[in-house]
């Protein structure tokens, strides 16, 4: 489907940190009315209505079924290990390309990671990729991922049950719910859908994915990783179930002395190029069509926390966490047990709320979909600050779709 030509470009006012949002919104470009949250369109209702929650349940209890998911767990026994659960996920991805008219392909990216914190022996290290390659711009990419390994209350035991149903079973189920929903559909732009491994032992996996998208100089416009997003209930028993934690750092992790005096000099602490796709991602998702409010933190993770969105972050990418809205600890990294009280602990799936974890996928699929098939980031944004004046003068590159209407600054 070729792109509407009434898309447009929102162009923060911000712009020295080369930070741009873009839309599908119906609104007049050259209009100066106000920015408002845009509506989803036919298409993308119909999109969002294909999320199953049923499926999300299947694949949740699918990847639990391996017992433990570690990193340092057997690869090579077809029941039960993280090794069984990678060769289930490309599996099925495989069965989505099938549908995909070619479009989609599916790979298994391994490599050794010599031993290295938490990692004592050499160990091979596998994330399960497929990417939907883009009609109209398959250069420009968006990245969705969850970690598919699993750990108990021992960082280090790879022979526990490890169930793994919120964290993060969860995220992947998100992930391969997109990908089947997806592969059917023409994206202007190149999405990729990844489930990782060795998350939990230090974001080896995502690093990887990472460093390699660097290496190929692709051109990453958005990066969303889904870690924790099974339940709706806190550990006191209180539930949000229609609230989704979005976690957006401010001054970039990658941020060059250069830059730092740039955004010093025009207070952009608050303006990178990843709290602008937050806000993005609530003005294109925060609405009937997904059930759910996107509540933005201004953090790049919880405290004393990281997800596999932090190897972009250092890369130069911007990457943002989707996170439940309150966690309870008594089923996230914990072995699985009864105290004497009679309370259950460990990651089981009858803690989690399916329902809700469909409506993070379909808050997930608005955002890819609608960075898709919108234009790309405009390249060269700055504010020309060499005079003190009471106007501000912004100047970026234009770019080269045909149908571009042009820019609104926002």
């Amino acid at each position: 489907m070729r792109p509407s030509p009434t898309r447009r470009t929102l162009l923060t006012a911000t712009a020295a940190t080369a930070t741009v949002m873009t839309t599908t919104g119906t609104a007049e470009a050259a209009g100066h009315s106000p920015v408002t949250a845009q509506r989803p369109t036919r298409e993308l209702r119909a999109l969002l209505r294909e999320i199953d929650p049923d499926r999300i349940e299947a694949t949740t209890r699918k990847l639990v079924s391996f017992g433990t998911r570690h990193t340092l767990s057997v690869q090579d026994d077809p029941a039960r290990g993280i090794g069984a659960a990678r060769d289930w996920l490309a599996a099925e991805l495989r069965s989505y390309a099938a549908d995909s008219g070619g479009r989609m392909t599916v790979e298994l990216q391994s490599y050794v990671q010599e031993p290295a914190p938490r990692i004592p022996t050499a160990t091979r290290i596998t994330n399960v990729i497929a990417t939907l390659r883009g009609s109209v711009t398959p250069d420009r990419v968006h990245v969705v991922s969850g970690h598919y390994d699993s750990r108990v209350t021992d960082v280090m035991d790879a022979t526990s049950d490890a169930p793994g149903a919120d964290d993060d079973a969860s995220g992947v189920a998100v992930v391969l719910e997109l990908a089947r929903v997806l592969a059917k559909r023409r994206p202007a732009s190149t999405i990729v859908f990844a489930a990782v491994a060795g998350e939990e032992q230090g974001l080896y996996g995502s690093a990887y994915l990472a460093q390699q998208l660097k290496a190929a100089g692709a051109d990453v416009q958005g990066m969303f990783t889904n870690d924790i997003v099974g339940s709706s209930t806190a550990d006191d028993g209180t539930r949000d179930p229609y609230t989704i934690r979005l976690f957006a750092e401010g001054v970039p992790s990658s941020e060059t002395p250069e830059q730092a005096a740039i955004r010093r000099s025009v207070g952009g602490e608050n303006d990178s190029a990843t709290r602008q796709l937050a806000r993005f991602v609530r003005d294109v998702a925060d609405n009937d069509a997904t059930g759910m409010r996107v509540r933005v933190i201004y953090r790049r993770d919880r405290y004393r926390r990281g997800g596999d969105h932090i190897p972009f972050l250092e890369r130069g990418y911007p990457a943002a966490r989707f996170t439940e809205p309150a966690e309870d600890f008594a089923h996230q990294h914990q072995d699985v047990r009864v105290d004497e009280n009679g309370k259950q602990y460990g990651d089981l799936p009858e803690f989690c709320d399916f329902d809700f974890t469909a409506r993070v996928a379909r808050v997930n699929a608005a955002t890819l979909w609608t960075l898709a098939q919108a234009p790309g980031t405009p390249t060269g944004a700055r504010i020309i600050t060499t005079d003190l004046t009471n106007s501000t003068r912004l100047v970026w590159t234009r770019g080269t779709e045909p149908d571009l209407a042009g820019y609104e600054i926002v």
